[in-house]
């Protein structure tokens, strides 16, 4: 009997390489760009106070005290023991930066109040010319 090749020298293809070169380089030069960057942006944050689970709950403001804006489950903004509308509000808060120019606002916001809440009341605050606003967290 004759032996019989099982596989010729015609029959092998070979399969293309993929050069990973230029991805390569094109991956480490976006990187490069973004660990440039990224210390010259400047990111609004948030930095949170640590919380100690032995301490007992701080005391919040009161309605009383000046500048402080509570919005409530419900969406209502309030502020002075006051329920006030977005365009009350801002009557209110323009009066309150000529008493207080120095003060920082705070804005107590519920946490099953939504976020269009908050919004309408940070512009309310920008219009009326604070630079900041003090965003207070209730425990829970």
């Amino acid at each position: 009997m004759r032996r019989r090749r099982l596989f010729q020298d015609d029959d092998l293809v070979e399969e293309p390489l993929v050069n990973l070169t230029p991805l390569i380089d094109v991956v480490f030069v976006v990187l490069i760009s973004f660990m440039l960057i990224s210390p010259i942006l400047d990111i609004d944050s948030i930095q949170l106070a640590h919380g100690n689970q032995s301490k007992k709950q701080e005391s919040l403001p009161t309605e009383t005290a000046p500048l402080t804006v509570f919005v409530h489950p419900d969406n209502t903004v309030w502020m002075q023991g006051k329920r006030l509308s977005i365009e009350q509000l801002e009557t209110t808060l323009r009066t309150q930066k000529n008493m207080f120019p120095g003060k920082v606002p705070q804005v107590i916001h519920d946490k099953t109040a939504s976020f269009g809440t908050y919004q309408s009341v940070k512009n309310v605050f920008e219009r009326c010319g604070f630079e900041q606003i003090d965003i207070v967290l209730k425990p829970g």
